[in-house]
């Protein structure tokens, strides 16, 4: 697969934008575990423009993690193309237009998924964006706002004539949330189209190497992009290539190595953002880790590690836990 002039090679896993789980360190992890590319956790157009610092810091990108996308959403053609140029400041490898996302402070207010309600307005931002910055644009979005309005196949085509790179499909509608299931079929007409020649991108429900083999192979995608899966599990992505390249399952990866990564998770989160908010970047990824999951009476200490306020106290739990479990 190719976006640009980057090359991602033969079937490609990437690591999906998260609000509140794709910073720096949980990035910097799961590149080092194969992420064919990760992205930042989706910025505001409208905050960026506003010079909100909080939103302003998630454009903090290092060579490490390349090629890394930053991904925007917005409601405004104005305050998207001015977002994008201040983005392309930051010199991502791509930018990405966010029209899936379908909590409701974003959706309700015609940003992210709420952009599937006003396809004309999608297309003139899209257009717009793409005529404003050098890097390349791709989209993220979902099949369609219900299941009486699956619009993806028509929207995949004019989304290309608006000049992106590539389209990223979560296989749900807006109004399925995260509830049900990813339909992959209409990811895959999308990619049997022969009028579409821009990569496609397959998200939703991707959580084991078995599935993502069958994404591939039964649909053609040319990437898949993983998600919620990737929650406390950043060596997910060595699992996914290992066994699509036909590899032998890593042994090495035991407890205590994977706690190893945990714990190194939060080191980077504390050093490159401050000890508060390191450790609530973290503590999303303590409460889905499948490390612990299966361990008797496991409730208080799981509880004490999410009610930790220092980097210290939270190291000497897990430790505990080493002692315990390793």
């Amino acid at each position: 697969m190719k976006i640009g002039n980057i090359q991602f090679g033969h079937r490609p896993v990437l690591l999906a934008p998260m609000e509140d789980v794709t910073d720096v360190g949980f990035r910097l992890l799961c590149k080092r575990f194969g992420a064919a590319m990760v992205y930042t956790e989706f910025v505001s157009a409208d905050a960026l423009i506003r010079s909100i610092k909080s939103t302003v810091s998630k454009l903090n990108i290092c060579d490490t993690e390349r090629p890394v996308g930053i991904q925007i959403y917005g409601r405004d053609v104005d305050a998207m193309v001015e977002a994008a140029k201040i983005v392309e400041q930051a010199k991502p490898d791509l930018i990405d237009l966010n029209f899936g996302c379908p909590v409701k402070k974003v959706a309700n207010k015609g940003a992210g998924a709420g952009m599937l309600k006003n396809i004309p307005l999608m297309l003139d931002i899209t257009r717009a964006v793409v005529n404003a910055v050098k890097v390349p644009v791709t989209v993220k979005t979902r099949l369609g706002w219900s299941f009486e309005e699956l619009i993806i196949e028509d929207l995949a085509e004019q989304l290309q004539d608006c000049g992106i790179q590539a389209l990223t499909i979560h296989g749900r509608t807006r109004s399925q949330m995260y509830t049900g299931n990813a339909d992959w079929t209409l990811i895959g007409k999308v990619k049997q189209n022969q009028r579409i020649k821009i990569p496609i991108i397959g998200n939703g429900d991707i959580s084991t190497p078995e599935q993502a083999l069958h994404a591939f192979e039964t649909y053609g995608v040319d990437a898949i992009m993983v998600g919620r899966a990737s929650f406390g599990h950043p060596w997910i992505f060595k699992e996914f290539r290992d066994f699509l390249d036909s590899k032998q399952p890593d042994t090495t990866f035991d407890f205590n190595r994977k706690l190893d990564i945990i714990e190194e998770m939060l080191r980077i989160n504390v050093e490159r953002i401050d000890e508060y908010r390191g450790i609530l970047h973290t503590r999303r990824h303590l409460a889905a880790t499948p490390i612990f999951k299966g361990i008797p009476d496991f409730r208080p200490t799981r509880i004490a590690m999410l009610r930790a306020s220092t980097m210290e106290e939270l190291i000497a739990i897990l430790e505990d836990c080493r002692k315990r479990l390793g």
